[in-house]
């Protein structure tokens, strides 16, 4: 029996949520953030945390590490961002290190995720 993708990432909040519930709760709202900007949004488990993909292009994903999460833009090099704050020296891919749930909002990280999916619909 194959395990579907819905409860692979079913699994993987399930465990973060034994191992790391500050991460999860960090992970849930940034999760949301990509799933109701676009009813198109998929997410499925890839590189060691969620991904999202609209059309089958992948745009983003969050992923927990041992002291930050990571928001990862796909295609986050085009950007616009005046405050500086994506990290990254990638051909194209770029992202925030979240350390606390303040860091979602003071980091802008709702209006990068639109910007993610602008530029993918």
């Amino acid at each position: 029996m194959k395990i579907s993708d819905i409860d692979r990432v079913n699994n993987f909040l399930a465990d973060l949520q034994l191992m790391s519930p500050d991460k999860l709760e960090i992970i849930e709202i940034v999760r949301k953030m990509f799933l109701s900007a676009n009813d198109q949004i998929t997410e499925e488990i890839k590189y060691g945390g969620l991904v999202f993909s609209l059309s089958s292009v992948l745009i983003g994903g969050v992923f927990p590490y041992k002291e930050h999460v990571s928001i990862e833009f796909s295609e986050g090099v085009d950007f616009p961002d005046p405050a500086a704050v994506l990290e990254g020296k990638g051909k194209r891919r770029r992202h925030l290190k979240i350390f606390s749930k303040a860091d979602v909002n003071a980091k802008d990280a709702g209006v990068f995720v639109a910007e993610s999916i602008k530029r993918n619909v």
